[in-house]
């Protein structure tokens, strides 16, 4: 339910602003906006993939340059805004998903300067925030909102959210009437109107268990019916999460998750279908081995779909699963990672990771993948990564091989 643009929950959050009481803030707005914090980055990547059925293998060279300045607080307000520009570095020898080169991979990352944030934030110095504006938001482990952080131009929310913490609890309430994606405001569905409602609570049970509780209403209102007969949906959640010591230098950490997702706004299915997942992860020293099976199922003719998600973060690094096949998903992975804590390779980090895809239902093979990735810190400002994915194609997609280096520095 909600009252006007505003949704129901937000608006209980906002009372609780009644009481305010700030510290270490701006004796002057003029103090606030000239003592504030600016920030630059830098991420060169060079991607380079070779699929099956097209004719041209992508390079795709870019730098992205972001541009920030976060203001100081008075009377608990302060501001942020943020520039970001992708430049390609020599050639465009990719398929942007703007630039009409079809007989390239796709690497969604276009050139182009935008305004990747502007935002207002007002902390009642109680526990509660609310800010508004463009901004990123990130929920979780953005499996079902989040930023995109891996492609050069992030995923932005023109939004309103309140965060309310008090002890072990966490509410967050939002509304959001426009997604910016990852593929600039150039691309036809670059930009999605929509009316988007979030509410999320979370309970630090104990030491060894948290759990969220969250609702997800998407309401698109693009130009494309498809799109929005699609991805408009409905879907209600529940997570535990946690870590348990089993003996000196070893721990066992694990995540469960159900969602349950409905036809919602101009959705043209009336369907209902799941979402689960559970995985486990045992460190011994500085090194994690990790199991785990999600599964996006389909019924009624659709299947689960997180279009708000940061997709890169799962289903393998190729990103052959961005969009649920008809027929659903299954992911059965295992992994292992390591950091070097000490020496000369310190911050030195290694992982890989093994996924067996499938359909949901009738559960035809789709195909499996290897991920890799060797990274390592430079100091506090600069990073170094060497990545890999290697898709080999079953009954879904075709062979594909992904390899990147990413130079990115921060300041």
């Amino acid at each position: 339910m909600q009252l006007g643009n505003f949704p129901l929950p937000f608006i209980a959050l906002a009372l609780a602003a009644a009481g305010s009481a700030h510290a270490d803030e701006a004796q002057s707005l003029t103090e606030a906006l000239t003592k504030g914090d600016p920030n630059l980055g830098f991420r060169y990547r060079l991607e380079m993939v070779d699929q099956d059925g097209l004719a041209k293998d992508a390079t795709a060279s870019t730098l992205r340059t972001r541009l920030g300045y976060r203001t100081g607080t008075f009377k608990g307000f302060s501001a942020y805004l943020e520039f970001e520009d992708v430049t390609v570095v020599g050639e465009t020898s990719y398929n942007d998903t703007i630039n009409g080169k079809t007989r390239y991979p796709v690497v969604a990352d276009p050139d182009g300067t935008e305004l990747n944030q502007a935002y207002l934030t007002y902390t009642n110095g109680s526990g509660l925030t609310l800010q508004a504006g463009r901004q990123g938001i990130n929920l979780g482990t953005q499996r079902f909102v989040g930023t995109v952080g891996w492609r050069q131009n992030d995923q932005t929310f023109d939004a309103v959210i309140g965060i309310f913490q008090t002890g072990k609890l966490t509410a967050v309430a939002a509304h959001v009437w426009n997604v910016n994606r990852v593929f600039s405001h150039n691309h036809p569905l670059g930009s999605l109107e929509t009316a988007t409602e979030v509410l999320q609570l979370s309970y630090k049970v104990s030491p060894a268990m948290e759990l969220t509780a969250f609702g997800l209403l998407i309401d698109l209102d693009t130009d494309t019916s498809a799109v929005n007969a699609t991805l408009s949906s409905q879907t209600y959640g529940l997570r535990a999460v946690g870590a348990v010591d089993i003996a000196d230098g070893m721990q066992f950490a694990y995540s469960a998750d159900y969602a349950r997702q409905y036809d919602y706004g101009d959705a043209a299915a009336d369907y209902s279908t799941d979402y689960y997942a559970i995985e486990g992860a045992l460190t011994v020293a500085s090194i994690t081995a990790t199991a785990g099976y999600e599964v996006l199922a389909a019924a009624d003719g659709a299947a689960f779909q997180t279009p708000l998600a940061t997709l890169h973060k799962f289903n393998g690094w190729a990103d052959k699963f961005l969009t649920t096949p008809a027929g659903g998903l299954t992911d059965l992975y295992v992994g292992a990672a390591t950091k070097a804590d000490g020496g000369a390779l310190a911050g030195l980090t290694l992982q890989v990771t093994w996924h067996a895809f499938a359909a949901e239902d009738g559960g035809a093979d789709y195909g499996n993948e290897i991920d890799w990735q060797i990274s390592k810190k430079l100091g506090k400002s600069l990073s170094v990564a060497l990545k890999g994915a290697h898709y080999r194609a079953d009954a879904f997609a075709t062979d594909t091989d992904k390899v990147w280096l990413t130079l990115g520095a921060e300041f």
